[in-house]
């Protein structure tokens, strides 16, 4: 439903990109579906999005003050009663299991829709296998060395970068030869011809 209703709002000319747009609906939905659908979690979609907007007024309140702020500096920001707001906080506070049954049939848990930080998120891990085959199919324009020296001095193959020094003791000639190599691989990779397989990997750094 969050991916639907992105395409039905999404508006090309104000140059967003869809991703970014559709991944913002995404969320929501997922959001008011845990909050409507879990049976153990009380927390109306309402209260859920007045925690969100607490912790965003307190984030930036904290950077205003370099303190965190009171129940009271929150509330004026938010143009709350002070009580409104300590049984915001106490809500938020509240523990819920990560073990949590999620939707009607209950296969899913709440811990299941939260972001691990140290694991690659499925869109990540595509474009990454993705470039690792588009820098393998460039790379097949070089001659064998040209690529293995590129391979070793920005880590392709191991992630290990190398110096110059290194480089050359492998294949048992001076750093400068390596260095004029390496030049001349890079080139090649500049051509229009091959560098455009890599292109809509680079235009967003």
């Amino acid at each position: 439903m969050g991916l639907m209703k992105a395409v039905d709002k999404f508006e090309y000319r104000r140059g967003y990109k869809f991703s970014t747009y559709a991944t913002w609906w995404i969320r929501q939905a997922i959001t008011r579906a845990i909050a409507d659908q879990a049976r153990t979690i009380r927390i109306p979609v309402h209260m859920i999005e007045t925690i969100n907007k607490l912790i965003r007024v307190s984030r930036s309140l904290v950077q205003e003050m370099g303190r965190e702020p009171t129940c009271e500096e929150i509330a004026k920001k938010m143009d709350l009663s002070i009580s409104k707001v300590r049984k915001i906080i106490k809500i938020a506070q509240e523990p819920i299991s990560l073990e949590t049954p999620i939707g009607e049939e209950e296969d899913s848990h709440l811990g299941d829709f939260i972001e691990d930080k140290f694991i690659p998120s499925p869109p990540d891990t595509v474009i990454n296998i993705n470039l690792r085959e588009q820098i393998e199919e460039a790379l097949k324009s070089l001659t064998e060395r040209e690529a293995k020296v590129l391979k070793m001095r920005f880590g392709l193959g191991d992630g290990n970068e190398h110096t110059l020094e290194e480089v050359g003791q492998q294949f048992k000639v001076t750093r400068e030869r390596i260095r004029q190599i390496e030049a001349k691989a890079l080139r090649k990779l500049k051509h229009p011809s091959r560098s455009r397989r890599l292109k809509s990997f680079t235009d967003d750094i």
